[in-house]
């Protein structure tokens, strides 16, 4: 497959995904809840977890938002992904998929779904939008009070 046309499929499946987001809306048991902000374009996400009885297990991700075809991708790609992980798994995901954004790892084969939005690394005014999720999702987990109902992270001082 050309460079090409591996670039049109990265870009049919970012554009199906922000289409029929698969995602999309809340989860029955709202664990985690977390509002991510992205000022720079006006990305906005709200991210609602369903964990196992124990709490270290993902049952279920959901999300609902608004913005570009990257940030909603990411969203739907990244809840896709989570469904069936442990809290530390999904922590080590947001790790590899910062480090994908900088061009420094991608997703093993198990999770090559992910891989669709290496792309996004080429234009660095568009990795915020991809990233957005993501940093919303560590929120959500590490929040001791299940991620704040009031206010909204943001990844405005991330690095591009």
């Amino acid at each position: 497959m050309t460079l090409g046309n591996l670039r049109d499929l990265y870009q049919q499946v970012i554009l199906e995904h922000y289409k029929k987001p698969r995602h999309k809306g809340k989860t029955k048991a709202v664990h985690r809840y977390q509002r991510g902000h992205n000022p720079s374009c006006g990305d906005t996400i709200e991210l609602t977890l369903q964990l196992n009885d124990a709490g270290d297990g993902i049952e279920d991700v959901k999300f609902e938002g608004e913005g570009c075809a990257i940030a909603m991708a990411s969203a739907d790609l990244m809840a896709d992904a989570l469904r069936g992980k442990s809290v530390d798994e999904a922590l080590e995901m947001v790790q590899r998929f910062q480090r994908m954004m900088k061009g420094e790892d991608e997703f093993p084969k198990e999770q090559r779904k992910l891989n669709v939005m290496q792309g996004v690394s080429q234009f660095p005014v568009r990795i915020k939008c991809a990233n957005l999720t993501w940093h919303t999702l560590k929120a959500a987990i590490e929040s001791p009070h299940g991620g704040q109902q009031n206010g909204f992270i943001t990844n405005e001082k991330e690095d591009a």
